[in-house]
C-alpha cells in the first residue's frame, strides 16, 4: 500500500464526501440511543442496517473481503473489528467502539466513536476521553505543508504521557469512492517525517489507545483484534479532508 499513488479529490467529490460522512455522524447519532445494559450487538447492527438503507446508503463493512455484518462493534478489550452478534450483550460498565462506513452516492463515510455503556470505572472513562482528545490533536497537527509524521506525534506523545499506548497493528487510511485507499496514517511516529500533505487529500485518522501494551491479537474469525494482555482498548474516528489553509472534517452533522 506503501507506494500507491496518492489520490487528491476535487472539490465535487469532496462534497460527496461531506454528504457521506454526515450521514455517517447522523447514524452513530442515531444508534448511540441504543448503547444500555441488556442490548446485543447485532441488534445494534441490524438497526444500523436498516437506517443507512431508508437513508439510501449501503453499508461498506457488510461483504468487505468476507466481513459478514454491516458495522464493527468492539468492546472492552476488543480493539477494532468486532463482529456484532446475538449472544454478546451489553453490560453495565462496559465500553464500546461502533464503526460505521456508509456509501451515500458512492462515496464511503468513515467514523466511529466510543461509547460508556453505563457508569464505566474512573479508569475506562480516562482512556476513553483520552483517545477522544488524542483525535483532536491528530486532527489539529493537519495542514498543507505538514507532514504525515506530525500526525502520529501529536497522538502518540499524548497517549503515552498519560500512561497509555498506541496500537500499532491498524492505521488511519486514504478513503473516496474506494474504502481504504493510500496513504496509510500511522497513530504514532516522528514530527517531520512522512509524506507532505496537500490540499485535497482525504484520509481517516482513528487512533486505537490501549490501557496496557500496544500490542493485539486476531482471534480466529480472521477479524476480531483484542489487546494481548486484555486490557481495554479505546477509540475514535472522523474522515477529514486537507484545506487550502488546514483541515475539514468531513464526518459531522450539519
Amino acid at each position: 500500500m506503501g507506494n500507491e499513488r496518492i489520490t487528491l479529490l476535487s472539490q465535487r467529490e469532496i462534497e460527496k464526501m461531506r454528504q457521506a460522512g454526515r450521514l455517517a455522524a447522523e447514524l452513530l447519532d442515531h444508534l448511540a440511543s441504543m448503547v444500555k445494559p441488556g442490548v446485543s450487538t447485532l441488534e445494534i447492527n441490524d438497526e444500523a442496517e436498516k437506517w443507512t438503507q431508508a437513508h439510501g446508503a449501503k453499508s461498506a463493512p457488510l461483504g468487505y473481503h468476507g466481513f459478514p455484518k454491516s458495522i464493527c462493534t468492539s468492546i472492552n478489550e476488543v480493539i477494532c473489528h468486532g463482529i456484532p452478534n446475538a449472544k454478546q450483550i451489553l453490560q453495565e460498565g462496559d465500553i464500546i467502539n461502533i464503526d460505521v462506513t456508509p456509501i451515500l452516492d458512492g462515496y464511503h463515510g468513515d467514523s466511529s466513536r466510543t461509547f460508556l455503556v453505563g457508569t464505566p470505572s474512573p479508569e475506562a472513562q480516562r482512556l476513553v476521553e483520552v483517545t477522544e482528545k488524542c483525535l483532536k490533536l491528530g486532527i489539529e497537527a493537519v495542514k498543507p505543508g505538514a507532514r504525515i509524521g506530525d500526525i502520529g506525534a501529536a497522538i502518540q506523545e499524548y497517549a503515552e504521557a498519560n500512561g497509555f499506548s498506541v496500537v500499532r497493528d491498524f492505521v488511519g487510511h486514504g478513503i473516496s469512492h474506494i474504502f481504504h485507499t493510500a496513504p496509510q496514517i500511522p497513530h504514532y511516529g516522528t514530527r517531520g517525517k512522512g509524506k507532505k500533505l496537500k490540499p485535497g487529500m482525504v484520509f481517516t485518522i482513528e487512533p486505537m489507545i490501549n490501557e496496557g501494551t500496544w500490542e493485539a491479537v486476531v482471534l480466529d474469525d480472521g477479524w476480531t483484534a483484542i489487546t494481548k494482555d486484555g486490557k481495554l482498548s479505546a477509540q475514535f474516528e472522523h474522515t477529514i479532508a486537507v484545506t487550502e489553509d488546514g483541515v475539514e472534517i468531513l464526518t459531522l452533522r450539519d
